[in-house]
Formats: C-alpha cells, sequence, structure tokens
C-alpha cells in the first residue's frame, strides 16, 4: 500500500501537543538565513554529543571497524564532524519539510541527472541506490524537484509524525511505499517509474546475506536490491546527495547505471556495499554512522557493540 497523506482531528488532542511545539520551533528556525543555519546545526550537533553517548559509542565502533587505518586523531576528528553534521541533519529535515521551493533551488546543483534520464528512456522503470546521509531528507526533496520519483521508508511509529513526513517527502514527490511492500515496489518499477531503495542498513536476517563491507569481512546485507532487480527488470543507479566543503550549499550526485550487475545473490550483495562504500567516501563525515549497521552477525558470532 502506498502512503497516505491525511490529517486526522486526533492530532490536535492534547498528547500530540509537544509534537506541534517541536515542529513549530523547527519550522521558525528554518527561517533563518542559511548561513546561520550552518553554524546553528553545528553547534546543535556538538552540544548534543555529551548527550548521546551510546550513539557517540555506535559511532566510534563503527569507525574503528571500518577505517582501521586512522589513527586516534583521524577517529576523533571524524566523530566530531559526524555530530556537526547530525545536527545539520535535523535543521536540512525541517528545510525540506517547510523551505518553498524557490528557496530550495537556491542552494543546490547537479551532476549527471542526464544519466537517470537516460536510463529511464523508453519507459524502463529505475532502482535508484540511496545511502544513508544525514542529508537524506533535503536530498529527497531536492531529487523530487528535479525528476519526481517514489521512495520506499519504515513508517513512522506515531501517527502524526507519518502524516507530517509524508506530507513533507510527497512535497516534491510521487508516492511513499513502505519497504515491505515488495509487489508495490515491483509494479511501480515495471510501469517505468523511478524508485529510491536504500540497502546499507541491517535489516535483520531475514532475507540478507552476510558480505563485506569497507575492512569488515561478515556485514549482513539486505537482498532485497538483488531479488527487486530480478523481478522488475528495472535499471539500477546511485543517488547521492552531500554538502559542498565550501558551504556554498549541496551537490545532488546521479551516477551512470550500474553495469556488470552479477547474477549471484551473495556476489550481488558484495558487489552492492562496494558501490556504497565508494558514495560514503565523497563526504564520510556526512554518513549515518550512529546507526547499528553490524548489529546482526553471522551464527554463534558475539556481537561487535559490546
Amino acid at each position: 500500500m502506498l502512503s497516505q497523506c491525511k490529517f486526522e482531528r486526533a492530532f490536535l488532542q492534547p498528547r500530540h501537543w509537544l509534537t506541534w511545539f517541536g515542529l513549530g520551533l523547527l519550522w521558525l528556525l528554518v527561517q533563518l538565513p542559511y548561513p546561520v543555519l550552518q553554524l546553528l546545526g553545528s553547534f546543535l550537533g556538538s552540544a548534543s554529543r555529551p548527550f548521546l553517548k551510546r550513539r557517540e559509542s555506535i559511532a566510534r565502533k563503527n569507525i574503528e571497524l571500518c577505517f582501521p587505518h586512522y589513527n586516534d586523531s583521524q577517529r576523533e576528528k571524524l566523530i566530531s564532524e559526524n555530530f556537526k553534521s547530525l545536527g545539520m541533519g535535523l535543521l536540512e529535515t525541517g528545510m525540506a519539510w517547510f523551505w518553498p521551493d524557490q528557496r530550495v533551488r537556491k542552494w543546490f546543483d547537479v551532476d549527471g541527472l542526464h544519466n537517470l534520464q537516460r536510463a529511464q528512456a523508453n519507459n524502463r522503470g529505475v532502482m535508484v541506490v540511496g545511502v544513508h546521509f544525514m542529508s537524506l531528507e533535503l536530498g529527497g526533496r531536492v531529487m523530487g524537484l528535479c525528476q519526481p520519483m517514489m521512495a520506499t521508508y519504515r513508517p513512522h511509529n506515531s501517527a502524526l509524525m507519518e502524516w507530517v513526513q509524508t506530507r513533507g517527502r510527497m512535497r516534491s514527490n510521487k508516492a511513499m511505499i513502505s519497504r515491505n511492500n515488495l509487489r508495490g515496489m515491483v509494479g511501480a518499477l515495471k510501469k517505468g517509474e523511478a524508485v529510491w531503495f536504500a540497502p546499507d542498513q541491517d535489516y535483520g536476517r531475514k532475507g540478507s546475506s552476510f558480505a563485506p563491507f569497507f575492512a569488515v569481512k561478515d556485514v549482513c546485507t539486505t537482498n532485497g536490491t538483488f531479488v527487486i532487480s530480478r523481478l522488475s527488470g528495472a535499471s539500477m543507479l546511485t543517488v547521492t546527495m552531500i554538502r559542498k566543503a565550501d558551504g556554498s550549499g549541496y551537490r545532488l550526485h546521479i551516477a551512470p547505471e550500474m553495469a556488470n550487475y552479477p547474477q549471484d545473490e551473495c556476489e550481488a550483495a558484495a558487489f552492492i556495499n562496494k558501490v556504497i562504500e565508494s558514495e560514503i567516501m565523497r563526504a564520510p563525515e556526512q554518513y549515518l554512522w550512529v546507526h547499528r549497521r553490524f548489529k546482526t552477525r553471522p551464527q554463534g558470532e558475539a556481537s561487535l557493540y559490546v
């Protein structure tokens, strides 16, 4: 089922007032000039670090595992920049949901839009492989302004936040599809749609293979990319958006269509992880390192987060 965007009177009940207050505060903050938002985002991210010790521990472990050649100073710098990026990501969510199109367009440029247009030629579906950068919400809004598409997602536990995020995400896109709705994804691709799908998180042992990711040998990797590709016959390419190093906004990168995608499930998992690694290295400090990417381990192997 595609996500619907319907307001309910129950959202006005007192139990939701704190959520409304937070959303209102976020709306007010993102009215500030973009250079001020950059400074504020970095400050909020750094200030949150003492209160997010568990997340800091997860990020540190992920970085140690992925980049064993980094020394302590390099790791600390990456973690520090990652938390600044985390704070900016909160404000970018507000920018994605509340900014008018004209203001969003002012702060990004695109590299490779012709790659997506070529892949969609002759009404062929395109699986857009995404990566969980902190600017993901804004990246989806930007992508929709270039060429509206559909996206897979995990429905929010809060009905109010489900309405808010769906309304925000559909300002420039076509529809949201639950990541468990395989039939919906395949059907959309067979109709020639572009559908965003992010295979870079740990979705559990079911429907996954273990494949290398950076310096970690066995990483639980969803087979969803392989299954959807085989069932739909869609072309595949990556789309990622990162903040420019000079602070002048964002660049949306649309890669050429993937070639030589493996026909074997396990080889395909290793292949897609290599693709994701390459995208992460565009701006590793902006990636979602606070996610427990290595939570699921091979049978009998101890947790890496103890």
